[in-house]
């Protein structure tokens, strides 16, 4: 009988045994945005923010976010961390900061949930930093961008930003 992912043959929810498979080296890269007011992103840009340094926050933050994914999605498999890093653009087109999260492990299973969970915590704190000048930021596009390693093999999204 074929593996059913997180169901066992009674239809009840379980952890997917990874024990059997190869460690690899994966990594995975997602993406989020945050739209704002041009003038909240101007602060950002400046450190004006009351609250502090919103992009090193939202750095930190989404880092520890990757490192605690398993904590925060039920079925999740703690992993081993090699590496996480946000990148963040300021896109004043668009009036919004562009995030971009990177993960890479050594494990039995893949990382982008870590990197989903690091771009979307990341979004949040940014949110959070930034509410008491503009409650009507918008958090969006939060996506896987690429994949690589594991059985599968790899995966880039198809659509762009």
């Amino acid at each position: 009988m074929r593996e059913r992912g997180h169901w066992d043959e009674k239809g009840e929810v379980r952890m997917v045994d990874v024990g059997e498979k190869k460690i690899t080296k994966r990594e995975a890269k997602a993406h989020a945005a945050v739209k704002m007011n041009p003038d909240t992103m101007a602060l950002v840009r400046a450190g004006k923010i009351p609250k502090g340094e919103v992009l090193t926050c939202a750095k930190i933050a989404g880092i520890l976010a990757a490192k605690n994914t398993h904590h925060m999605i039920p079925m999740c498999h703690p992993l081993p961390i090699n590496w996480v890093d946000l990148k963040f653009t300021l896109n004043d087109a668009k009036s919004r900061i562009e995030i971009e999260s990177e993960v890479r492990v050594e494990a039995k299973t893949g990382v982008e949930m870590e990197a989903l969970t690091a771009a979307a915590v990341s979004a949040l704190t940014i949110y959070d930093m930034c509410k008491g000048i503009d409650k009507e930021m918008e958090i969006s596009e939060i996506y896987l961008e690429k994949k690589s390693g594991g059985r599968s093999g790899t995966y880039k999204r198809k659509s762009g930003k």
